[in-house]
């Protein structure tokens, strides 16, 4: 069965239209199946499914992690199934214990509205919506909680489950011992009831998620059981992690964001192009849409020259079109080009200043005294001041192991002044420390 790569995301979007692949099989070679409860691949060959995937609005944008959820809906739709993400305005307000070593802190109702719209434009950019058979949907679950009572959810849904149950789940106990609050506790309840509600009112008869949330869509499963004699399924993909053990979408400086204001594109490049070798291949098979054999040619010729870091570009070039367009990805391969490749200071002093800026959009930026350059200003000190280094001593010790690059020519420990004649268009200063870290300094 082909499976066409596709290069972009209004490409991608369209893509169920002409695409049918067996979901569980897809995922099974991309290595992302962790758990189902029987008899899901059967149901899903024999009929049309209905699934969800609930995402907390617990900041104004989804970020790298949220990606291989959103790639589960994208796999199911391009498998000829419905796709429907739930924003959890309801489950937001509480905040799920699963994964979490202590209570989170409660957002505001006005935080969490607007965050939900900042992540309902982000998915759309990912999912076909529209009137199809198969076309994504999106739901918030304060919808249906906002007129609920107390006395009311006990009936409708902890009558069902017994205390025994809900403690046996894993989310629940790695928090006993340092204490886990009546609320917490209570959020498999509501997610639970959110599978429940939306198998009766939108036929769903799956939820998806990572591995971390079985315990809560089982619990989901199991309210359908006893309260409408029904079957629905589970499945959880494995949950990305470098091969270091350490969790996968963080760089130093956090999270990596796909709202462009957060993380810029070219940041965003850089984070995968920036990937170990022994990481990439694994994010390839995860993330990447090309079918299986274009990914082991890709692998195969990384392993023969990895110094070229074949499958870095290709992964970074497929994601950045994804989530930013194409020609976010083309800025982003300009200023990686005059920041990485033997740029000459004549280049960047041919750029204007529209184009120098579009160039290093995304570049960290540190603001500078014009008076004081005028003066003549110590380039150690700067440094020190504006927290590129900890200290003038750090300073000081990498431009002595040329380290430190000024508009990309090495600084020598002679000559570390600075002044107006290093101007970049009479205002910009280009700071380089260590081989990939840059710094935008602004002289007014």
């Amino acid at each position: 069965m082909e499976v066409h790569f596709l290069s972009s995301r209004s490409q991608l979007n369209k893509g169920f239209e002409y695409m049918k692949i067996n979901f569980i099989e897809e995922l099974r070679w991309r290595g992302m199946l962790h758990d189902m409860i029987p008899g899901l691949e059967e149901h899903l060959n024999k009929e049309m499914t209905v699934a969800y995937i609930g995402f907390d609005p617990t900041a104004p944008s989804l970020h790298i992690g949220n990606l291989a959820a959103i790639m589960l809906l994208k796999h199911f739709q391009l498998a000829g199934h419905k796709p429907i993400a739930l924003v959890g305005g309801a489950t937001g307000m509480i905040g799920d214990p699963s994964g979490k070593s202590a209570e989170r802190e409660f957002l505001s109702e006005q935080t969490l509205r607007d965050n939900q719209i900042g992540i309902q434009k982000q998915l759309e950019n990912f999912l076909e919506f529209g009137a199809g058979v198969n076309s994504a949907e999106l739901v918030n679950n304060y919808d249906w909680f906002k007129e609920f009572s107390f006395l009311g959810f006990l009936r409708e849904a902890g009558k069902f489950l017994t205390v025994n149950y809900m403690m046996s789940k894993d989310s629940v106990k790695t928090r006993l011992e340092t204490g886990i609050s009546f609320t917490e506790f209570s959020y498999q309840l509501l997610q639970g009831y959110d599978f429940y509600h939306l198998y009766k009112t939108k036929n769903v008869r799956l939820q998806m998620g990572g591995s971390d949330q079985w315990g809560n869509i089982t619990t989901g499963t199991e309210l359908i059981r006893r309260k409408e004699a029904g079957d629905a399924f589970a499945f959880t993909c494995k949950l990305i992690t470098k091969s270091d053990g350490t969790k996968f979408g963080k760089s130093e400086g956090g999270n990596i964001w796909l709202d462009p204001a957060k993380t810029s594109p070219y940041q965003f490049y850089q984070f995968w192009l920036k990937l170990s070798d022994a990481d990439v291949v694994n994010m390839a098979f995860v993330f990447s849409f090309k079918e299986v054999a274009a990914i082991k040619e890709l692998v195969t010729q990384q392993e023969a020259a990895p110094h070229l870091r074949i499958l870095q570009k290709e992964l970074a070039k497929e994601m950045t079109i994804l989530v930013h367009g194409e020609a976010a990805y083309e800025f982003a391969l300009k200023a990686s080009e005059i920041l990485f490749a033997p740029t000459t200071l004549e280049t960047l002093q041919s750029l204007s200043e529209a184009q120098l800026l579009d160039v290093l959009e995304g570049v960290p930026q540190v603001q500078g005294v014009m008076a004081e350059l005028e003066q003549g200003l110590e380039l150690i000190t700067f440094m020190a001041d504006q927290k590129i280094v900890n200290s003038k001593g750090d300073a000081r010790k990498l431009i002595q192991n040329g380290g430190v690059a000024i508009n990309k020519q090495k600084v020598g420990v002679e000559q570390t002044q600075i002044n107006t004649s290093d101007l970049l268009n009479q205002k910009y200063l280009l700071i380089q420390k260590g081989k990939s870290n840059y710094y935008l300094a602004v002289f007014n």
